[in-house]
């Protein structure tokens, strides 16, 4: 019984940690919408700025893959 709620628990946790994946995505379509919005008002400018974009979108996206391992982890390492 007490090896259940473990179980459970880390499932929970597991969930829980999955929602930094939702926050990741919302992240980097924050990112990708305010380049474009940038690029929509000054176009020449866009070229200059698309390094900075995938920077920004690769930290939003590092920080879902790691809340995902966090959730392996916590799936199967307990």
């Amino acid at each position: 019984m007490e090896g259940d709620i473990v179980q459970m628990g880390a499932y929970i946790g597991a969930g829980l940690a999955c929602t930094g994946m939702g926050g990741a995505a919302l992240g980097v379509g924050h990112v990708a919408g305010n380049f474009l919005a940038g690029a929509l008002r000054n176009p020449s400018a866009a070229a200059g700025q698309t390094a900075t974009l995938f920077i920004g979108i690769a930290f939003a996206e590092a920080l879902g893959i790691f809340s995902f391992l966090v959730a392996l982890l916590l799936m199967f390492a307990v």
